[in-house]
Order: structure tokens, then C-alpha cells, then sequence
């Protein structure tokens, strides 16, 4: 790899290239069917293409990490294997026009890494936009828009996120994506898991309508399938734009391996008959780092931490790849199953006790408020089950969240208590419905415990959620199971069961505030967005309270 840096005071830079237009033809036309869907309708054949967009990730106060995908033949679609080497250069500007230029470099995208690239620029200046594109065989990419984190002793006044989670391709389109990229308001995005589904065509909440099929049409185990199913997902033209207006922060959950994955297998794996476990979790982690603009953490996994100037700090973790099997409901409070693992839980209590921003952020996969059902009916129980991959009869506990690993988040709340910590916010995704929950140290009790922390849960951007497994029109279902919910888990101050949508976190160092807005129908491409309700969190707290108006 070669990289050169020009200082921003460097001497003009040269004009940016015309892009090239590349003569297409039909994919279908050329390539195998299992392969053929991880491209658009047109696949290059004269020249090298950037069909799979532009994107960056982890922001740090002096660097960035860009991605792309090049299809430098007709053939060397994702997961093939095929397609020969090919040199691919990226430029750097603080505008929009290319004239700025201040960083510059090339790589060679092969085969062997599914023709996907990564370039992890140092160097800029904290807190600034700047603008970068791709190159190769006189193809230019897109330009797209990416942002430096603060500087660490920053003092900064404001920051304001994306929040998502849990994106089904076949259960409809994602214009939760297309209205989070039309903001131009984002410091950055958080992407909380389930980024793609593993599951084959027709298999997993589709509401007995699939949208749009998945590619491959089966369920995704070896390299090559993992590979095909995210470039299926990044042909997506609205997960592009949003990859093209501001850099993501991603954490891995189940679904980007196999369903309720633990550190030994997963639900959805048969041993043998899908191959060994530990081959198919490597398959999908290396295609998951092949395909998403995130920096490899600590063990190989998505747990890592970024800073945000003196405001904030983001703790990410990684919920699946240590963690114990899920337990009966009887051994959900063995201290020796884990959620976390031991170093990973001794690493993000180090950083939560050592932090010197005023808001300690975590990157939650899967929800760490207690949960306990109550007497739904059972008319409402059987899908609310299902949803949470629990069994018919009902339980009182997901053991697939926090509520399965006790151990773990009481030793993990204690410490938030007994250190003092304030202003710890839990940001989760995974289980398809919106909440805002004060995280009790004892829910038995609440609200005369403490409240240790506060979590806000985002809703799926299409899976499924209540409404949709019961088959009925959207707050149907909410409007009989909240209030059910609410009465049996006192810490839950809102829960909206049925609509999908995003979320956007804004924060100064007075307060944390989570907007939440809800799609028009998820099936449509263009379906609107609109607000639905916001909660905060004052500095201080550790208690969630309702405002009356999105920022």
C-alpha cells in the first residue's frame, strides 16, 4: 500500500479527473443466478466499476477509515472469487470540488479480499468535514461526505447521531437510510446490529410477502455467501447514500453470523449438517470486516471505544462472540455463563470508571433494561413470544438480552452505583419495538431502587416487529400491549411495540435526548418519515423523562 499526505497549504491541487461513464450490461445476462444479485441490474464489462457505493467509519479527532468495493470485470462479482488484481486510489479534500486535496493513496484490491478496500486516513484536522472519492482504470466512485471526531480535550457544545438497527432486505426497503442521509445534520451514524439478515428467501419475517428476494436465495454459511449477502445489501441505494452523507459506527449482533449466536454455536446452526461452527463464524466475521468501514477491535471482534471531544465517549461492545449459551430460565443467574466475557466486561468497567467526558455512551446489541412480560394475553403472548424467541407457553425473561446473564449486569450496575458514575446511556437495537427505560439496580423494587443508567432502544429499520406478526395494521398492537408492559416493568417510561423507523441521539452537556421517528410502510420505497415521541436524559439524573418537541 502507498499513501501520500498534502498539508491543506499544499500547492494547487490538480482538477479532479472527469468520471468516467462505463458502458454496462445486464448482470443476469453474464453471471450465475446465486451470485448474479450481490450487483445492480448492470455489471461492468468494459472497465472497473464502483457498483457497492462509498463509505467511512470510526471517526477519530486526526483520522478516518474509507471503504469501497470495485468490480474491476463483468465476472468478479462478490463472492466468486474470480476477477483479476486491480489498483485502486482514493483522494481526500476539505470540499466537495476536489481542489483541497490533503490526503492521497492507493491499494490493490484482489480477489482474495472480495475486491473490497479499505484505507485508514491520519493525518486531518478534528472536527471537519471533508470529501473523498475512489479511483481505478480511470473510473471514478461516487463522492461522499465524511466528518473527524473532536479533539479530545475538545470542548464541544453539541453532537448529534443516527441510530439504527435490525435491517431486513426482504421485509422492505430501507427508507429509514434514505431520510437519516437527507438530514445533513449528523456528526455520524450508529449502526447497532443485524446490519444484514443470514436467513434464506421467504424464511424470516416477511409477513408472508417478500418484498424483495435475497441473494444468495439460500441461507448464507460458507465465505462466499456471506460475501454475496452483504454486496447484496450495499447495492441498497439508500444504505449508499446514508454510507455517502456521514461515517457509521457499527457493532456486530446475531444475525450478521447466525441467529441468537453464542460463543459455541447458535440457534440457527446444526453442527455438521452447516459445517463447523467455528468456520462459519469466521466466514462471516472476515466478510464483515471485508464489507464495513470498521476498524478490527480488540480479540478481532466490534468492541472498541471512540472518543467525542470532552462531551462524550462511545463504548462498543460485542455481545455475541464470548458470550455463554442462552439458559433456561432457571440458570439465568449462574455466575460462571457470561454475556460479556471476563475481559470485556473488565474493559468496559475501566473505561466507564476512568471517563472524563460528561456522557459515557454504550453501543448495546441487545437490551440491558429488565424485561418481564406480565399477564398479556394470550392473544398477544404467542406473537410476542416468537418475536423474542421464547416459547409459546411464555416466560418472564428474554435470555437472549441482559435478562439471561444476571451475573453480568449486576456486577456491571453495581459498578456504575458504587463508583459514581453518571451520565451512562445504554444505545441498543435487536429487538424490533422503541423504548425508553431508566436501568434499574433492582426492578423488583423500582422505582425506590436507583436508577444506575437510562437506555434508549431503537426500533427495527423493516424486521419484524408485534404488529407485523399478528398481521394487522400498525399500532394495533401497541396501543393494548404497552400499557401491559408499562404496568409490569415500572422502569419503562415508553414502549411502542409496532412501527419501524431510526433514531437520533442529541446530546449537549446539559442533556441526552433520543428522537424517535416512524415509517409510512416499510414496504414501500418511498415511504415518509415522521416524528413520534422524544425522551432525555438531564445530566445528573440517570432517570429518562418525556419532551414534547424533536430537536
Amino acid at each position: 500500500m502507498t499513501r501520500r499526505h498534502r498539508s491543506p497549504d499544499s500547492a494547487n491541487s490538480p482538477a479532479p479527473r472527469r468520471r468516467s461513464v462505463v458502458k454496462a450490461a445486464a448482470a443476469g445476462a453474464v453471471l450465475a443466478a446465486p451470485l448474479a444479485g450481490a450487483l445492480p441490474a448492470r455489471a461492468a464489462s468494459e472497465a472497473p466499476a464502483f457498483l457497492h457505493g462509498v463509505a467511512s467509519g470510526d471517526p477519530l479527532p486526526d483520522g478516518i477509515l474509507l471503504w469501497t468495493r470495485v468490480t474491476p470485470a463483468a465476472d468478479a462479482v462478490p463472492g466468486s472469487g474470480l476477477g483479476p488484481d486491480v489498483r485502486v486510489s482514493w483522494v481526500v479534500a476539505r470540499d466537495s470540488a476536489f481542489t483541497q486535496v490533503v490526503a492521497e493513496g492507493s491499494t490493490t484490491a484482489t480477489a482474495a479480499g472480495d475486491h473490497t478496500v479499505k484505507a485508514d486516513i491520519r493525518g486531518l484536522a478534528p472536527a471537519t468535514d471533508y470529501w473523498f472519492r475512489f479511483s481505478s482504470g480511470g473510473t471514478d466512485s461516487p463522492a461522499a461526505r465524511t466528518r473527524t471526531a473532536p479533539a479530545a480535550d475538545a470542548a464541544v457544545p453539541g453532537l448529534r447521531f443516527g441510530v439504527v438497527s435490525c435491517a431486513n432486505w426482504e421485509a422492505g426497503h430501507f427508507a429509514a437510510y434514505r431520510h437519516l442521509a437527507t438530514r445533513g445534520d449528523l456528526d455520524a451514524w450508529l449502526h447497532l446490529g443485524d446490519y444484514i439478515y443470514e436467513y434464506g428467501t421467504g424464511e424470516y419475517g416477511t409477513r408472508g410477502r417478500v418484498v424483495r428476494p435475497h441473494a444468495p436465495a439460500h441461507e448464507i454459511v460458507t465465505l462466499a455467501d456471506y460475501r454475496v449477502r452483504h454486496g447484496r445489501y450495499k447495492t441498497d441505494p439508500d444504505l449508499q447514500a446514508l454510507h455517502a452523507a456521514a461515517p457509521v459506527v457499527a457493532i456486530w449482533d446475531d444475525h450478521e453470523i447466525a441467529n441468537d449466536a453464542w460463543s459455541g454455536g447458535a440457534e440457527n446452526h446444526t453442527e455438521g449438517a452447516e459445517g463447523p461452527w467455528a468456520a462459519r463464524q469466521s466466514a462471516a466475521k472476515q466478510a464483515y470486516f471485508e464489507w464495513m468501514p470498521v476498524r478490527p477491535a480488540v480479540a478481532g471482534t466490534t468492541y472498541r471505544r471512540l472518543r467525542f471531544g470532552k462531551l462524550a465517549d462511545l463504548s462498543l461492545l460485542d455481545l455475541r462472540s464470548f458470550r455463554s449459551q442462552q439458559a433456561a430460565l432457571g440458570d439465568v443467574d449462574d455466575p460462571d455463563r457470561t454475556l460479556t466475557g471476563r475481559a470485556q466486561l473488565d474493559w468496559l468497567k475501566t473505561g466507564l470508571v476512568r471517563s472524563d467526558t460528561t456522557w459515557r455512551l454504550v453501543g448495546n446489541s441487545v437490551m440491558i433494561s429488565p424485561f418481564a412480560i406480565g399477564s398479556l394475553s394470550a392473544e398477544l403472548l404467542k406473537p410476542l413470544a416468537e418475536l423474542l424467541g421464547l416459547p409459546r407457553e411464555g416466560l418472564a425473561l428474554n435470555t437472549d438480552q441482559w435478562d439471561g446473564y444476571t451475573d453480568d449486569r449486576r456486577e456491571l450496575l453495581a459498578h456504575l452505583r458504587s463508583n459514581a458514575i453518571r451520565n451512562t446511556v445504554f444505545l441498543t437495537g435487536d429487538i424490533h419495538m422503541a423504548w425508553a427505560n431508566d436501568v434499574p439496580v433492582n426492578a423488583g423494587t423500582y422505582p425506590l431502587s436507583a436508577s444506575a443508567a437510562t437506555e434508549f432502544v431503537v426500533t427495527s429499520v423493516t424486521s419484524d416487529n408485534l404488529d407485523d406478526l399478528v398481521n394487522v395494521p400498525q399500532g394495533t398492537v401497541s396501543a393494548v400491549a404497552a400499557p401491559l408492559i408499562r404496568a409490569a416493568n415500572r422502569h419503562v417510561h415508553w414502549v411502542d411495540t409496532d412501527r419501524h423507523g431510526y433514531g437520533v441521539l442529541d446530546i449537549t452537556t446539559d442533556r441526552a435526548q433520543m428522537d424517535y421517528y416512524v415509517l409510512s410502510d416499510r414496504t414501500r420505497a418511498d415511504a415518509t418519515s415522521s416524528w413520534s415521541r422524544s425522551y432525555r436524559t438531564r445530566s445528573g439524573t440517570q432517570k429518562v423523562e418525556r419532551t414534547y418537541d424533536p430537536v
